[in-house]
């Protein structure tokens, strides 16, 4: 039953009646007439013990980096920026067990027993979308300091179901594999333009059909750049994972006749660490075998 508020507003000279503010509860709306529409909503309940991927991406970045001067070929920045925000969400949303990042994508992998919003998928990935997109503006400041952020970003996402822990694991390495193939072609597009002294449209006529090696052989032979010497975050982008770490605090104990004691307290805490490791190879998963589930199920 619809409860009836009357709120009498004083002082309006040619409005006295009464403003009269209907309030429904939920339960009273959920046995409405128009509940049917609920009808249409398709059953969108991921498959069960599967990893759940939700991968994000810049919309426009191309432009928007353009527009708030993106340092190229890689801005740190904008790359601590966007780590900052997918360690938001993970800290939100604790079942994600690992998420990889390269220039303006990162993917979540939640871990395949997860329950969070009853595995819908539309769930999941608006939720995701919408903490990394508002964390990316709440820090801008944080790593680009005064300079201003003209626009909101823009981010668009996706879920992807993987049944085993190979098929994870050969995402994962695809998607590292395009962080080195594409920073190793920026490496050296920007290198020719910032001290070859080529065009845009020439250094892309430079490189067209070039293989790794050819592009390794340039930027070594003619600007005497090693490219295995690049920053690691570069060449394999910034996997975030949860970890047990040690945490120190001093608290003050009060002790019978001695009065207050300070002591050191240590407790062990997950917490979200960063790596740039390589991910394609056995190393890093048998470092981490927290991260992966049984395949047994």
């Amino acid at each position: 039953m619809l409860r009836l508020l009357s709120v009498n507003f004083r002082g309006l000279a040619d409005h006295k009646t009464p403003l009269n503010l209907n309030f429904s509860t939920s339960s009273g709306m959920a046995k409405s007439k128009f509940e049917y529409v609920r009808n249409f909503e398709l059953d969108d309940t991921c498959l069960r013990n599967c990893y759940i991927v939700v991968r994000l991406d810049g919309r426009n970045f191309h432009k928007f980096s353009e527009q708030h001067n993106f340092m190229k070929p890689n801005d740190n920045r904008a790359l601590g920026l966007m780590s900052r925000s997918a360690r938001s969400v993970m800290e939100e949303l604790e079942d994600i067990t690992i998420a990889y990042g390269q220039s303006d994508e990162f993917s979540f992998v939640f871990k395949r027993s997860t329950t969070w919003f009853k595995r819908r998928a539309s769930k999941l990935m608006t939720h995701v979308t919408s903490q990394f997109s508002s964390s990316f503006v709440y820090y801008w400041k944080e790593y680009f300091g005064e300079q201003p952020l003209l626009y909101p970003p823009s981010f668009d996402g996706r879920v992807v179901l993987y049944p085993s822990n190979r098929n994870l694991r050969d995402y994962l390495s695809w998607r590292q594999a395009d962080c080195h193939i594409n920073n190793l072609y920026n490496t050296t597009f920007w290198t020719l333009v910032q001290k070859g002294g080529l065009t845009k449209i020439q250094a892309e006529e430079r490189l067209s059909g070039t293989q790794a090696a050819d592009k390794n052989e340039i930027l070594f032979s003619e600007f005497s750049i090693n490219y295995n010497d690049e920053s690691p975050m570069h060449k394999k982008g910034t996997t975030l994972i949860w970890e047990k770490v040690n945490e120190t605090t001093t608290k003050w104990i009060k002790k019978q006749d001695e009065g207050e004691t300070e002591m050191n307290v240590t407790r062990i805490r997950k917490q979200v660490t960063s790596h740039s490791s390589d991910i394609i190879g056995d190393q890093f998963w048998e470092e981490h075998p927290d991260i992966l589930e049984s395949d047994q199920c």
